[in-house]
């Protein structure tokens, strides 16, 4: 189940994203402190440059294509732990911080943990996010069901070696598109090996 809010309040400018994981509140913690894996799994951010700085930091670049019209990025993020997830914090643009917050399912609930992303925009006056409404990032919404789905797959088969090798080494740096297209020949070759399959149990029962 998903919760998703844009709150835009009198004094606060604030947009969250709520999902539910199948990893415990533990594992979760521990996956979100891979801070790049969490922003390469958007969807809507094409990175041209990620680099770690010695001052538990990162500083990256790319292009954000939730807008209707793309814009360029160049940030830079200095991470807090918190006692309940992590705290990223951004030196330049019109958002101030990202915040995982993590906590443990709802009773009742077949999911084993909660995340929430909030996105707080207060670090620039009214006026002036007005005026940068054009580098606004739309992409939340989309983020956490990313998110979701990649929680789910991870629960399913990161105990295999090969699988966490692929995702981290090849999947991970790849642009959106090309993960696409990744996808979509996998697919191709799975049906031409099942039609491959059929064919060699077909002459088999035919003619063996």
């Amino acid at each position: 189940m998903n919760e998703q809010n844009n709150a835009v309040v009198a004094d606060e400018d604030v947009a969250w994203a709520s999902i539910e994981t199948p990893l415990d509140v533990d594992e979760l913690k521990l996956f979100c402190q891979d801070i790049e894996r969490l922003f390469r799994i958007n969807p809507m951010l094409i990175f041209k440059d990620w680099q770690s700085n010695e001052e538990n930091g990162y500083q990256f670049s790319g292009q954000n294509i939730s807008q209707e019209e793309p814009f360029d990025f160049d940030l830079t993020l200095s991470i807090n732990a918190v006692t309940d997830g992590v705290q990223i914090n951004y030196q330049q643009g019109i958002k101030s911080s990202t915040t995982f917050t993590i906590e443990p399912a709802d009773a009742g609930s077949q999911s084993k943990s909660k995340l929430t992303i909030t996105e707080d925009y207060n670090g620039m006056s009214e006026q002036e996010r007005k005026e940068h409404l054009h580098t606004v990032d739309r992409s939340l919404t989309v983020w956490a069901k990313y998110l979701q789905q990649y929680f789910l797959s991870w629960q399913r088969w990161s105990r295999f070696r090969l699988w966490r090798w692929y995702m981290n080494r090849v999947w991970q740096p790849m642009k959106p598109s090309g993960r696409r297209i990744t996808y979509m020949l996998l697919w191709i070759t799975a049906f031409e090996i099942a039609l491959i399959i059929l064919g060699v149990t077909i002459y088999y029962i035919e003619y063996a």
